[in-house]
């Protein structure tokens, strides 16, 4: 077996309202509704919204509202990202701070979502462009030896 990307993960909002208004308006991302059923969509990742534990099955044993820690890339320079959401008066809880990703070193910023989820958007330190998929980043990861799991 060769594992080689997420394709989407679940979150459960308590704050249906204000989960649209984080993801889409502040985070940038799009918003799809279908059936009752929400999601949000960037780059070629889902994040799916259940607005109760467990709504739909099979689920998480214990789904729990701000139990997750998301990281997200951007290509967008991070003092850039900073500014416009500073500018959003989006909940930051960090400024720039060095972290270590599976592709190596990057920068991050900080912030939680209405339900408490820890949000961190982050920028590889060596990153050129937008390549979207980590598949085809893992020989950037093998060919860097610092590469580590946090």
């Amino acid at each position: 077996m060769k594992l080689i990307n997420f394709d989407h993960i679940v979150l459960t909002t308590g704050q249906l309202e204000a989960c649209i208004h984080f993801y889409r308006d502040i985070l940038g991302m799009s918003l799809s509704e279908a059936d009752g059923r929400y999601a949000f969509l960037f780059g070629n990742c889902k994040i799916n919204i259940h607005q109760r534990p467990g709504e739909f099955q099979p689920a998480a044993l214990n789904p729990k509202e701000g139990s997750i820690d998301l990281c997200i890339i951007t290509e967008t320079p991070l003092e850039e990202v900073e500014r416009e959401l500073k500018g959003k008066k989006a909940p930051l809880i960090t400024g720039i701070v060095d972290r270590h990703g599976a592709r190596g070193p990057m920068k991050s910023l900080y912030l939680r979502d209405p339900d408490g989820n820890l949000i961190e958007i982050a920028r590889y330190v060596n990153q050129k462009e937008d390549r979207g998929n980590i598949a085809e980043d893992v020989l950037f990861a093998e060919n860097d030896e610092n590469a580590f799991i946090e």
